[in-house]
C-alpha cells in the first residue's frame, strides 16, 4: 500500500469516527441533556476532517485514475456512518 493510500486510510477512519462521535455523543448531548459544547468541539473537528478527507479522495482519485463515478462513491460514503471503511476496502 502506498503512502498516498494509507494516507487516505487513515483520514477517512478518522472522519467516520468524528462522524459517529458527533451523531452519537455530542448531538445527544445537545438535544437531550442541553449540553451545547460538544457540538461545537465535534463539529468543528469533523469539518477539518471531512475537507482532508475531500483533499485526500481528490489526491488518491488523481494518482489512480479514479473515474468520476467512483469519486462521487467515495464522497457518498463519507455521509454515511462506516461509509469510508466500506469505500477504502477496494484500496486495501
Amino acid at each position: 500500500m502506498s503512502d498516498l493510500v494509507r494516507w487516505f486510510v487513515w483520514v477517512g477512519r478518522a472522519e467516520g469516527a468524528s462522524l459517529l462521535l458527533l451523531w452519537f455523543v455530542a448531538m445527544p448531548l445537545k438535544y437531550g441533556a442541553g449540553i451545547v459544547e460538544p457540538v461545537a468541539w465535534f463539529g468543528w473537528a469533523h469539518g477539518v476532517l471531512f475537507i482532508m478527507y475531500m483533499v485526500a479522495l481528490g489526491s488518491v482519485g488523481r494518482a489512480l485514475a479514479l473515474s468520476w463515478s467512483s469519486l462521487a462513491t467515495g464522497f457518498a460514503a463519507s455521509l454515511l456512518p462506516f461509509g469510508t471503511i466500506w469505500y477504502e476496502r477496494r484500496f486495501t
